[in-house]
This record gives structure tokens, C-alpha cells and sequence, in this order.
């Protein structure tokens, strides 16, 4: 009988548990439970729902009970930066506030008055970006510092879930590189940085890497969930999680983790910190077995995500539905034709322009950016797709141009993992913009990687090596040219 593996992998608007096994030498994959994840407007501020996430994964547990493939060990990935606070009691501190909130505007120009950007980046790596931890600590400081005054622990959002599985408190170590508090060098908080900025050490303990174990369920968890089972760490970051998953054999290939967010980079044995890296805001992200994932964050098919939803009038705007709905249900699919119809359009957007993080209106921002830029101003949804496929399809060329000229390297090759690797259109205009063979799969990269590392504890891979191996004998990758 075989061993079973759970992931839980949370996204911006979704989490699944997806179980896996080895059979006959391949790993195979079954999706068990899918769950809505959202955002609600709490106290002012964009907030994680955490009730209805932590519904999701407990009933996503039940679903492995109930299909009789109750898993060996479990491990759960999130997005990035966004965190709970404790008190005393272990009882949550406010609301845990989105990554998309605009509570951190500014905030970076505060920070580097007391830590200079260049200073800072030679530290941690981390390019700047607005939500980085580190700014909304600071943000909450200055709107509420009694709530860091009675905070007592600080988890990341895989973190406090494992908490309340198991009790236990871990603090994962790639997940809190996204922090912009953890020394590129040391591997650990830098203690230095945070009594500059004035925040509470307590709250920054020991690091655990993946691969550690967190605890058994509680005994109340198990008891409603079923069966007991032991808690694990995987790169609790999902992106560190997806590039483990990416079953490239040499190391002149770029990595791209393509969904909310597109994460282009690739792996190196160290931190690069240069100024030209710096300038360019490429980011030294922490991954399994310190390894650092040398790469930038790009929108991605957040654009795409937020024009459909308006499209689809499930986008609404100051409490009523977009302007723009159509009354058509346009699938993504329908998107790509429509961008197809009008290739010949000549506007184009830099997917990369704060405009395009949290606006109201998606397609509002586009033509507002183009009447800016002073570029063709869409007028239809192909012309409106055209400039963001474009967009992201220039934006991965520069990026990787960029990656040559900083690395040293000749790049031979992009691999796509995660579930943008399915939008065929956009694998071949980046095959076509970058002169170069795009490999796209697996899809479920990120819940791949998560198993990777449960795996490898458990002795069904000796390393990395062989799981990637495993990872491009069991799934289908398709080559663009």
C-alpha cells in the first residue's frame, strides 16, 4: 500500500490539498479539496478572512479521511510577507491585514531614513517592494504600536496554521526571507536591523528550515479531522516550493513560477548583492537547503485575473458591478482569442507599474497608463489583453537579458511551472520574444514542491537531484519555440 503525502497549497484566492504517492517509480498527484480564499474590509483595512481559510484547510483534511488516503505527514505553503500577531494567550492580535492594503504608502521613504535602501538591500537581498514585512511593520507601528507592544509571538501565514494544527510555533525560514528582516548572509534575523527600526526581538526567534518537523496534530485536531498525522515544513513560501518543483538538468535555465504573480529567476549557492542588482530590484529569496532563488517578481496573471473578474461583472466597484461588464461569462480562453483577433494592436503596458498592484478598476488603470505613456489607448478587450500579454512577454525578456548581464551567464532556456504554464498563448509570444525554447509544466508545481520535501524526509528521494529527475518522469512538459 502506498504511503500518502499531503500539500496544502494556499494561494491569493484559493487553496488546495493535493495528495501524493509513488507508484511504480513516478510520483502521481490527486486533488482532494478545494477552498475559496478571500479578502474582507476589517478596521479599515483589506484583511485575510483567516476563519473561512481555516475552515478550508480542516475540511480539506476531512476530504483525505473520507476518501480513506489519510497522509503520513502534511505541509502547507502560502503567499508571502503578509503575518499574525500573538498575545500572551496565543490569541490573534487584530485582523491579519493583505499584502494589497494600502496601509504600507510611503512607508518605504519612513524606513529609509533610518536604514538607508542601499544599506538595507546589502543586509537582506530583498528588493523593494511596497507590502514587503518589513514595511508593514513599520506601517502598523506608526497606526497602532500597542498592538506590537502586546504582541508576544509573530507568525507568517503558514506558520500560525501549523500552530493551530499542531501547537507548536516554528518559524520557517524561506518564508521569513520575504520579511526583508533576515540577513542574506547569516541565514537569521538581523538583530542589528530590527533594533534600528525599533521593533520587539521577542518576536524574531530561531529559524527552522525546510524538512523540519513541526509536531503531531493536537489532540482536539485529530479528533475532529479523524486520524493523527505529523506536521512538517516545506518551503512554506509557495514560490520556494514551485522552483524545487521545476525538473530543469543544467543550470542555464531560468525558472518561472507563472500565476497571481510571475517569479522569474534562478538558483545560485549565494546571495548577490551588487548595486546593479539593487538598481534593477531583483530579490535574494531564501530556498530549501539555502539556496537562494536570484529572481524578480512580476505582476503576472494578476492583470488578466482582475480584467476578467471586471469583464465578468464579479468585479465591483465602489459597492456596484464595473462599468465594464459585459454580461458574458469570458473564460480565459475567450481572452486569448480576443488578444489573437488584435496582434497587430501597438499599445503595450509595463505589467510592472505600481498602477497595476490594487487599482479599482483594472481596465481603467490600462487606458489610464497608456493616456500617461501617451500609447495607444485600448479600446476593446483584445486591444486591452494585447497590452498585457505583450507587456508580460517583454518584461520576461528584459528581465532575463538582465539575469544574463548580472550572472555572467548564457541563458538556453525559460521553464514554466504553476498554473500559468497552461496559457499556451503566452508561452510561445515569450518563446518568440526571447529567442529561446520555453518548457512549460509541471502545473502543480508548487504543491510538487511541497511533496519533494516530505518525500525527501521520508527517504523516497535521496536529494534534490532525484526528485527533479522523478518530477520530469512523471509529468508532461511541453517545448515553444
Amino acid at each position: 500500500m502506498s504511503e500518502y503525502f499531503l500539500a496544502i497549497d494556499i494561494g491569493a484566492s484559493s487553496g488546495r490539498h493535493i495528495i501524493g504517492w509513488m507508484d511504480h517509480g513516478k510520483m502521481h498527484l490527486q486533488e482532494v479539496h478545494r477552498f475559496e480564499n478571500r479578502q474582507v474590509m476589517a478596521d479599515g483595512h483589506l484583511c485575510w478572512d483567516m476563519d473561512n481559510l481555516w475552515r478550508g484547510v480542516i475540511e480539506g483534511l476531512k476530504a483525505c479521511k473520507e476518501k480513506n488516503m489519510v497522509p503520513v505527514t502534511i505541509g502547507i505553503d502560502t503567499w508571502a510577507v503578509d503575518f499574525v500577531l500573538l498575545d500572551k494567550d496565543d490569541r490573534m492580535i487584530g485582523n491579519p491585514v493583505s499584502y494589497r492594503d494600502g496601509r504600507t504608502t510611503n512607508i518605504d521613504r519612513e524606513v529609509y531614513k533610518i536604514i538607508p535602501e542601499k544599506e538595507l538591500y546589502e543586509k537582506t537581498g530583498i528588493q523593494r517592494q511596497p507590502f514587503n514585512t518589513i514595511f508593514q511593520l513599520m506601517a502598523l507601528k506608526k497606526e497602532s504600536s500597542k498592538d506590537l507592544e502586546e504582541a508576544k509571538s509573530l507568525l507568517m501565514i503558514p506558520d500560525y496554521l501549523n500552530f493551530l494544527l499542531t501547537k507548536v510555533k516554528k518559524q520557517e525560514y524561506t518564508n521569513a526571507t520575504s520579511t526583508g528582516l533576515v540577513n542574506a548572509k547569516t541565514n537569521s534575523w538581523d538583530k542589528e536591523l530590527i533594533d534600528k527600526l525599533g521593533l520587539p526581538q521577542r518576536l524574531f526567534g530561531e529559524l527552522s528550515v525546510p524538512g523540519t518537523v513541526v509536531g503531531k496534530l493536537s489532540e482536539d485536531i485529530a479528533g475532529e479531522v479523524g486520524f493523527s498525522s505529523t506536521v512538517i515544513l516545506p518551503a512554506s513560501h509557495d514560490t520556494g516550493s514551485a522552483f524545487l518543483s521545476v525538473p530543469a538538468r543544467d543550470e542555464t535555465s531560468v525558472y518561472l513560477s507563472s500565476g497571481t504573480w510571475s517569479l522569474l529567476g534562478i538558483e545560485n549557492a549565494s546571495p548577490i548583492i551588487s548595486e546593479e542588482a539593487r538598481i534593477e530590484n531583483l530579490t535574494n529569496e531564501g530556498g530549501a537547503f539555502y539556496r537562494y532563488r536570484f529572481l524578480k517578481n512580476i505582476m503576472g496573471l494578476w492583470i488578466i485575473q482582475s480584467v476578467r473578474r471586471e469583464l465578468n461583472g464579479s468585479e465591483y466597484v465602489k459597492g456596484k458591478k464595473s462599468s465594464y461588464a459585459t454580461g458574458r461569462n469570458y473564460s480565459f480562453p475567450d481572452l486569448i482569442e480576443e488578444a489573437k483577433k488584435c496582434e497587430g494592436f501597438a499599445g503595450v503596458i509595463d505589467v510592472n507599474d505600481d498602477s497595476f498592484l490594487a487599482p479599482v478598476s483594472m481596465i481603467d488603470a490600462i487606458k489610464d497608463y497608456s493616456k500617461k505613456k501617451e500609447l495607444p489607448v485600448p479600446q476593446s478587450v483584445g486591444q486591452t489583453m494585447q497590452c498585457v500579454y505583450k507587456g508580460l512577454a517583454l518584461c520576461y525578456r528584459d528581465t532575463v537579458r538582465k539575469l544574463e548581464d548580472i550572472t555572467g551567464k548564457r541563458i538556453t532556456g525559460i521553464n514554466i511551472i504553476g498554473g500559468g504554464c497552461q496559457d499556451e498563448y503566452l508561452n510561445s509570444l515569450t518563446a518568440k520574444a526571447l529567442g529561446l525554447p520555453v518548457y512549460a509544466g509541471p502545473i502543480e508545481g508548487t504543491a510538487i514542491g511541497n511533496l519533494v520535501i516530505q518525500m525527501i524526509s521520508a527517504g523516497i528521494f535521496e536529494d534534490l537531484s532525484g526528485a527533479r529527475d522523478c518530477i520530469y518522469n512523471s509529468f508532461d512538459i511541453k517545448t515553444y519555440r
